[in-house]
Parts: structure tokens; C-alpha cells; sequence
């Protein structure tokens, strides 16, 4: 498909800061990591989402004030991405982009410190509740369910967890006793003989020599 019928990739962000850094939270879910690409510069940070079914999506931040390139980073999860930016100064922004405003407020070296959570001041928006927004983007990633292999092996995680030692002890030998072919809950069942080896149908076991 070309580029000019590719649908376009609508992407969502916002920002909050600490008193040493500006985190960029860019709404995007089961994102890869070789889809992104992340550059900064003292005064720019580009991104670049390249996803097959979606046109080439490109974002160019033109922060207000200078930052750090090499103390700069992301975090890719499976809802979001996280840009961290370092401050060149302990100065509180105004804005995100655009031309430094003046007189901004500077902030004491000795309250320099990283925060464990959004600040309750202004950012991006006025009045802003940042503790909200974490809920929700909590929120989305709980209820973002497994599939696959991911949700196979959650759910007998679940089930180890919370089952008896003789759940655990049917699990454990039928699983090995198998080839990973079965596993069993029954103790019952699996305690009296060897557990035979169950490939899935249409295909067939062999056990390579060393």
C-alpha cells in the first residue's frame, strides 16, 4: 500500500516536570521498539513512529529551554511512551515549545530534587490535576489484556500461585514428565504414573541426541 493511502496515525501527548526535568507522556499502545525512534538535541527532541498499516508519523518538539541531549531519555511500555528531558537549569517552564518566556521563576539548587510524582504547579495546561491523568494512564494499561503466548503463561502464573502443593507438584511432573506437552492440576491423576508425552495434533515429537 502506498504512502497516500496509508490512514494517518493520530498520537496524543502531554507534559509535566520536576524540578530538574520535563517528562513528555506520548499516548500510543503495543508500540515496537523498532517502530520508534528517539533524537535529541540541546534544543529539539524528533520522533519518529513508522507503523506498516499507518502513514510515516513525525514529530518534532521545539522545547523552550535548553536541555541535556546525553542525560535525556525514553521508556517505551505497552500504552505509552515516557520522554524524560534534563534541565539545563532548575527554572520552572511555562511551556513546552516555543521561546523561553521571561522572567521565569528559578528554583533553588538545594530543592533540585527528582519527585516520585507529578508536580501540583501548572505545566502544560492550567490547573491541571497530573495525579488524574497517572490514574488514567494506569488505568489503561490494567485494562490491557494478554494474548497469546503472554496470556497463556499469565494465567498458569495465576494458577501456581494460588494453587495447593499438590496443584504445584502435578504441574511441575507433568510439565517435565511431558516434554512441555502437558500440565496437569490433578496430583491425583498424574502421582501414579509417568505422564506421556502429547504433542499438539498434526505434529510429532523427537527428541534430538546430544
Amino acid at each position: 500500500m502506498s504512502d497516500s493511502l496509508r490512514p494517518v496515525l493520530h498520537v496524543k501527548h502531554d507534559w509535566y516536570q520536576t524540578d530538574s526535568a520535563v517528562v513528555i507522556t506520548v499516548l500510543i499502545k503495543n508500540l515496537k521498539k523498532d517502530q520508534l525512534k528517539i533524537t535529541f538535541t540541546n534544543s529539539q527532541v524528533e520522533m519518529k513512529i513508522s507503523v506498516p498499516e499507518f502513514e510515516e508519523y513525525s514529530k518534532c518538539f521545539n522545547v523552550s529551554h535548553k536541555i541535556v541531549p546525553d542525560q535525556s531519555g525514553y521508556k517505551l511500555t505497552s500504552s505509552k511512551i515516557e520522554i524524560q528531558l534534563k534541565k539545563t537549569e532548575c527554572i520552572r517552564w511555562e511551556k513546552l515549545e516555543g521561546k523561553p518566556a521571561e522572567n521565569v521563576k528559578v528554583v533553588p539548587q538545594e530543592h533540585a530534587t527528582e519527585l516520585s510524582h507529578p508536580p501540583s504547579y501548572p505545566t502544560s495546561k492550567k490547573g491541571k490535576d497530573w495525579n488524574q491523568v497517572e490514574k488514567e494512564i494506569k488505568k489503561q494499561e490494567e485494562q490491557e489484556k494478554p494474548e497469546g503466548e503472554e496470556a497463556l503463561n499469565k494465567l498458569f502464573k495465576e494458577i501456581y500461585g494460588k494453587g495447593s502443593d499438590e496443584v504445584r507438584k502435578a504441574m511441575n511432573k507433568s510439565f517435565m514428565e511431558s516434554g512441555g506437552t502437558v500440565l496437569s492440576t490433578n496430583w491425583n491423576e498424574v502421582s501414579k504414573t509417568k505422564v506421556d508425552v502429547k504433542p499438539p495434533d498434526g505434529m510429532e515429537f523427537k527428541k534430538w541426541d546430544s
